[in-house]
């Protein structure tokens, strides 16, 4: 295979980055600048009408009544929990395979996060681990509350069966999209899929600002109604008004400002990232595990993540890769239950997958422009860890 770069490689090893922020921003520098420039003009940094702009951008978007944003995608999840009244003697369901803002915002508010498995080919939620963790809530004298679905690596979770569990339970779901927002489940946006979606807009994301910041999507106008209100410390008519307890948990005008500009390019790089993820496929289905898109989904790639024979493996890889000059990441490398910080809390009987996982998994770069230098090198790296092993 021949790779696509002008570049020697003795120049490309300093050049891959594990995510290319830096070409995006000189893709839209301009319009930035003239963005950020409008709100120092105008001089309102909190709660501007580029805050109120986006969220209407949003909402079309995703087909939804009402968005609010927020600070960041964990305020996001813990503003909803706190609309919902989550509190001591609650359980709320999440898988254990995520990052720790899912549980965290559950224990904070003295809650118990109850910790659920994942599908090893896609990395969401198991409803039938959820069906087991609901039955482990009841003998602990918990009451089932909520799920907190984690769309991992951009992967809308199975929001069908999820949602007959729910039913069946009389429970909600929040879905925590911060990695997948602008991906879909059977032609519904993200933002759409369950009782209340929450978004993180970190740079990392596919839709990133340049620092913290986040969102909330529901249909529901009264649960609307009342995340307004905590997003301004318990807001009623007005500031001094207190009708709740509430959090300082707004978005700045600016990330507002610089929002509404890449939400004009997000499409076409999602398109470019499901380009990239394709030909991810195509090459290395010959020599790993690949991400499994379920039936109905369309991933917003946050993250490409590959399952490797072994955690030996993984390391000899990862090391293989440095020396041309491609990074990359483990997410996860410990599943949450195994956690000090999270130890005390119940989990289900068996939680293998996530810990199978953690010693396999392994993020690549998504970035279309080194992609076939990148299948190029990793195939080579692969012969000698194959040699090694």
């Amino acid at each position: 295979m021949t790779t696509n770069l002008k570049p020697k490689t003795k120049d490309i090893l300093k050049q891959i980055p594990f995510l290319d922020l830096k070409s995006q921003q000189q893709r839209i520098k301009n319009q930035i600048e003239k963005a950020i420039k409008r709100v120092l003009d105008h001089g309102k940094y909190i709660m501007g009408p580029e805050v109120f702009e986006l969220e209407e951008k949003l909402s079309s978007y995703s087909n939804v009544k009402n968005v609010i944003t927020c600070s960041s995608g964990t305020d996001a999840l813990m503003m909803v929990l706190m609309a919902k009244d989550v509190g001591p003697g609650d359980a709320i369901f999440l898988p254990s395979f995520t990052y720790t803002a899912t549980p965290e915002v559950v224990a904070i508010l003295g809650a118990t996060p109850i910790f659920v498995d994942v599908i090893k080919s896609t990395y969401n939620i198991d409803p039938n681990s959820l069906n087991n963790s609901l039955n482990l809530a009841k003998i602990k004298g918990l009451k089932p509350k909520g799920i907190i679905a984690v769309d991992l690596f951009g992967q809308p979770a199975d929001y069908n069966n999820l949602e007959k569990i729910a039913n069946q339970n009389n429970l909600w779901i929040l879905a925590d999209a911060a990695q997948s927002y602008g991906g879909e489940f059977f032609k519904k946006k993200v933002g759409k899929l369950a009782h209340a979606t929450a978004t993180s807009f970190f740079p990392a994301k596919p839709l990133g600002c340049y620092g913290d910041g986040g969102a909330i999507f529901t249909d529901n106008n009264e649960l609307a109604d009342v995340l307004r209100s905590i997003r301004v410390h318990g807001k009623g008519q007005h500031k001094y008004d207190n009708i709740r307890v509430g959090l300082n948990a707004r978005l700045d005008t600016v990330q507002a400002a610089i929002l509404l500009e890449k939400m004009k390019i997000f499409d076409s790089e999602l398109k470019e990232r499901q380009k990239c993820a394709d030909y991810y496929d195509k090459y290395l289905g010959n020599f790993v595990e690949i991400p499994k898109i379920i039936k109905g989904a369309k991933s917003a790639w946050a993250q490409y993540t590959i399952q490797l024979p072994n955690k030996n493996v993984r390391e000899i890889l990862i090391k293989e890769l440095k020396k041309v000059g491609i990074p990359t990441m483990i997410y996860y490398e410990k599943p949450l239950h195994l956690q000090i910080a999270y130890e005390k809390f119940p989990r289900s009987n068996c939680l293998e997958v996530s810990e199978e996982i953690s010693e396999k998994v392994l993020s690549l770069p998504l970035n279309l422009k080194y992609s076939s230098y990148i299948i190029d090198k990793f195939s080579e790296a692969f012969k000698i860890v194959n040699r090694s092993s």
